[in-house]
């Protein structure tokens, strides 16, 4: 007796499945400009290292002798993979079956790719298209009976950001439960002008009377990436993939292992010149700060995230001779480098995400304090801004600072870890206090300017005064800041700091798990 026939049958169904919705469906996919789920799932995943799970899932349909007429593969796909050869899950929904809602899809599938990926401690890359599972009103007659909502499973997709990394695409029009999965995670990507994101679709957002929108116009990329949302957009899916590949390449595989390190060819002791002259003396000129992060991480390997919204303050991932580091630096062509809300929310997913992978955390520091004003008090500033400064001292990594130039105000004293002994130094250029001398000066000596017969000079003679002793070698005196540095020694000074860094790290669980 043999299983040939069986096994027939098993290549039969998994080709119907391969199918996925049909020839017309896929065209239609392409037509937009996008991949299908198994062409996406290719393009990401290493050669030949996908191994599907559940690939006979979907609703079948048989004629009366039992014979299977026609299949309708589940719009969720899901397995292992290789990802520059290290191991992870991936998903992904296939809008070619009913848009990628809950209709022709097994609910269990979605359930079992978030499971396998906190039990087994892999990362999970979502290619999310469409509602990510959740269903849709055609749902309610295809099932009988509506239904509570209940995010059966959700729990374990929390769970999972306090183990392994998970990266999310959208890649389509993502509505529903399909949006909470891109959010839900520790770096998301969404491709402009092909996807959307949004919590309801045009359709209910009318029927709501809230006025008639296209998905574009709901929830296009320009629109999430400036509230934060979604960390940054893309012009393709094959930059997303290359992105999301980046990403994962700064961490490891899961929080029970250390951050991977690989060969540097750039010198760490590699001095800038252009450095000596990058900070202008008038402190009211700026400068571009990604000159200075550029000139002293290893070349080409700094990561920005969240470019396009809290632009006030840079942060990203970088390599200090070969090392991993989460890296935040203020802008001071935004704001002055003011922290922001939305800038103190950016900062703390970066913070984060280093305490939970086990980074050391770098502040190349230009800091003039929070963004004053009425609009800034509105937007809660002060609030989203210490839980900045909790998460910071909350870190249980390395840190070091290099006070570029200002250090003023509650934001300006994120040069100092509280709680921990670190490296800090500083340039000649660095300035703090309080707050500037020019914003405070008129009030503080107000009755002194009132009894001079010229103001103006007599203002003049007050700021000389202090001038010569703000000076920073005035604190270094004191030994309130530990080292003033050579600007174009930097890099040094990091690589040497990130080497004994590394000496200390260890896989200890954060005290706080990630917070999306």
């Amino acid at each position: 007796m043999s299983w040939e026939e069986e096994v027939d049958e098993l290549r039969r169904r998994a080709q119907l499945a391969h199918a996925m919705g049909g020839p017309e469906k896929v065209a239609r996919q392409h037509e937009f400009n996008k991949l299908t789920i198994r062409e996406r799932i290719d393009a990401v995943a290493d050669a030949d290292s996908f191994h599907e799970i559940g690939t006979l899932a979907g609703v079948g349909r048989y004629d009366d002798d039992g014979n299977l007429i026609e299949f309708t593969p589940a719009n969720f796909v899901f397995g292992t993979a290789d990802v520059d050869g290290r191991p992870v899950i991936l998903s992904g929904d296939d809008f070619t079956v009913r848009g990628g809602s809950a209709d022709a899809s097994i609910a269990g599938k979605r359930m079992q790719a978030e499971g396998l990926a906190l039990e087994l401690r892999l990362p999970h890359v979502r290619l999310v298209d469409g509602m990510g599972g959740g269903g849709s009103v055609k749902t309610i007659e295809m099932a009988g009976r509506t239904y509570i909502p209940e995010v059966r499973g959700w729990e374990t997709v929390v769970r999972h950001l306090a183990v392994a990394p998970s990266v999310s695409l959208a890649l389509g029009s993502v509505a529903g439960i399909g949006a909470a999965r891109v959010a839900t995670s520790h770096y998301s990507l969404i491709v402009k002008g092909s996807a959307q994101m949004m919590i309801a679709g045009p359709a209910l957002v009318d029927w709501a009377s809230l006025g008639e929108v296209s998905k574009e116009e709901l929830g296009a990329s320009k629109i999430h990436t400036r509230n934060g949302a979604i960390d940054d957009e893309v012009t393709t899916e094959a930059e997303a993939f290359e992105r999301a590949k980046r990403f994962l390449s700064y961490l490891p595989s899961s929080v029970d292992e250390l951050p991977p390190v690989i060969p540097c060819d750039d010198d760490p002791d590699r001095r800038e010149e252009r450095l000596l002259d990058l900070v202008p003396k008038d402190p009211r000129k700026v400068y571009k700060m990604q000159t200075l992060i550029d000139a002293v991480v290893d070349a080409e390997s700094f990561f920005e995230i969240g470019r396009q919204w809290g632009r006030s303050i840079i942060t990203g991932l970088a390599r200090l001779n070969g090392v991993p580091v989460a890296l935040f630096a203020e802008n001071p062509m935004v704001y002055g480098g003011a922290w922001t809300a939305d800038a103190s929310r950016k900062l703390i997913r970066l913070i984060d995400l280093a305490a939970t992978f086990h980074l050391p955390l770098v502040h190349l520091e230009d800091c003039p304090g929070f963004l004053i004003g009425k609009q800034s008090e509105e937007a809660a500033t002060i609030r989203f801004g210490s839980q900045a400064l909790a998460a910071l001292g909350q870190a249980p990594v390395p840190f070091c600072c290099v006070v570029v130039r200002k250090a003023f105000g509650v934001a300006g004293a994120a040069n100092h870890k509280p709680g921990s002994h670190h490296v800090r130094v500083a340039w000649p250029s660095g300035d703090w206090g309080s707050l500037p001398i020019e914003g405070g000066i008129e009030v503080a000596y107000k009755a002194e300017l009132a009894d001079t017969d010229d103001y103006d000079a007599h203002l003049a003679r007050i700021k000389a005064r202090l001038n010569r002793v703000r000076s920073p070698f005035r604190s270094a005196e004191f030994f309130e800041i530990e080292e003033i540095i050579d600007p174009r020694s930097t890099r040094s000074v990091l690589t040497r700091w990130v080497k004994l860094a590394q000496r200390v790290l260890d896989t200890q669980p954060a005290r706080f798990w990630y917070r999306p």
